[in-house]
């Protein structure tokens, strides 16, 4: 019988082909937000278009012409992407060591690469036609509240979200994501160009992750699963207050940049 010891399983973590799924898995991921910044931003627009979370984008990806093309090249992305984010988390790729801070940020992309994988079994369930039905958050939610302590966990995720969204935030004000990019690799005059989508990118995102967490724990608080909301109900709540167009539109051309971000990540990130 053949063990792999944990120093062999590390090494094989440091192999190239796991930057390349990572590439891979980057592109997949800024197709499914540039799809959904684009649907979004039509309604302002007055074009149609609709408020909808990344299931949502790959059922509209499925719509298109090669849409099961398309589809089966997101699921090898995607796939790639938690692969990546697996060997992040339990393999320390990134070498962040066993200390309380390395360890949350390895829990991090362990919770990452479960989003991700999870996304990749939906765009299979849509190939083979047995994942049509569309995500509802409010069901997840009084599945969970039913649970023994349900209300603290949906609080735990609320508070996660929360934190994801003061998160990105944070990351788009001080513009720490640029740490993680080879700018030298880049052209001069397009260096402005590309950290400002960064900036633009993680704002949106995080408005959007700061609305999730915040209905999430009122769903908590008040015992209610009606109050839950995803990607697409935190665009709906934009659309609905005052001046709601212009916020819309305004979150929407944010996650556009955020598309076209992980588009830069995808050539540009240390990996």
């Amino acid at each position: 019988m053949c063990f792999v010891t944990i120093a062999e399983a590390k090494q094989a973590g440091q192999s190239p082909w796991v930057a390349r799924a990572a590439r891979l898995g980057f592109v997949a991921k800024g197709l499914l937000y540039a799809i959904v910044g684009l649907l979004a931003i039509q309604i302002p627009l007055g074009l149609g278009g609709e408020t909808t979370d990344r299931q949502g984008a790959l059922r509209t990806v499925a719509a298109q012409p090669f849409g099961e093309v398309l589809l089966i090249a997101l699921a090898f992305g995607l796939a790639g992407y938690a692969v990546w984010r697996f060997v992040q988390g339990f393999l320390d790729r990134d070498r962040e060591g066993s200390e309380p801070k390395g360890l949350a940020k390895r829990l991090g992309s362990v919770g990452k690469g479960i989003l991700s994988g999870s996304l990749c079994v939906l765009t299979v369930s849509i190939i083979v036609g047995s994942g049509s039905g569309g995500s509802n958050e409010k069901e997840e939610v009084a599945r969970v509240l039913d649970l023994p302590a349900g209300r603290f966990l949906v609080g735990a995720v609320g508070l996660g979200f929360l934190g994801a969204g003061l998160f990105n935030g944070y990351r788009a004000l001080t513009q720490k994501f640029r740490k993680d990019l080879k700018e030298h690799q880049m052209d001069a005059d397009a260096r402005p160009w590309l950290t400002m989508v960064g900036v633009v990118g993680h704002a949106a995102r995080g408005v959007v992750f700061a609305l999730i967490g915040f209905f999430l724990l009122r769903a908590a608080w008040q015992y209610d699963a009606k109050e839950a909301i995803g990607l697409d109900g935190a665009l709906r709540k934009l659309a609905e207050q005052p001046y709601g167009a212009w916020l819309l539109g305004l979150v929407a051309a944010g996650l556009l940049a955020y598309g076209l971000f992980c588009f830069v990540e995808a050539r540009y990130r240390d990996v």
